[in-house]
């Protein structure tokens, strides 16, 4: 259903679980950043109103998302930590090319939300089965729905805006491209990394 072309090896749970705190921090700091990228894109393209709506809700449901994560960390007895910076979505963003038209940007920008969104369902859904702690394998079930839900949104807004042929080829390359700096993932206590 995601299209990913390399599933997250599974080991990556045992890290996980040895960094519960560190990986909860992170998760929360996910939730913010796809708030502010709905934000951004309210922001950046205020003239295509229907995405301007979905991403209202988007900021609302992402925020809601950020607090249940902030009262898990709270109710373990921890305090939020400071942000990391993402390698996952550093190496993603370098994979289009700076400027085009306004409408170009766009896509790449839904385009790149999308993925985000689609392997973060994907690493919810191995939390959610793998997890040896069933509250928090069942906090990250109900969470990868949502994730489901927004990776659709994006690619539906991307392949709405833009040349549906161009856009699914774009979107095909930049599954392989991700493909190839997963390889290098998996290793940290990060929700993509």
């Amino acid at each position: 259903m995601l299209g990913l072309k390399l599933p997250t090896d599974p080991r990556w749970v045992n890290i996980v679980e040895k960094n519960i705190e560190d990986i909860l921090t992170d998760h929360a700091y996910c939730e913010q950043k796809a708030a502010s990228t709905a934000i951004s894109l309210i922001i950046g393209f205020p003239e295509y109103s229907d995405l301007v709506e979905e991403m209202i809700a988007l900021v609302k449901e992402e925020m809601s998302h950020f607090k249940l994560v902030h009262d898990r960390i709270l109710e373990n007895g921890w305090i939020l930590g400071r942000d990391r910076k993402d390698d996952y979505v550093l190496a993603l963003i370098k994979f289009f090319p700076k400027g085009g038209s306004r409408t170009t940007q766009l896509v790449h920008r839904l385009l790149y939300a999308a993925l985000i969104e689609a392997r973060s369902c994907e690493r919810f859904r191995l939390l959610s089965e793998e997890l040896k702690d069933k509250e928090l394998a069942e906090f990250y079930r109900k969470l990868m729905v949502s994730e489901a839900n927004h990776y659709t949104m994006f690619l539906g807004f991307a392949r709405q805006y833009g040349d549906r042929k161009d856009v699914d080829q774009k979107w095909q390359d930049l599954l392989e491209y991700e493909a190839s700096i997963m390889k290098e993932l998996s290793k940290k206590e990060t929700i993509h990394g």
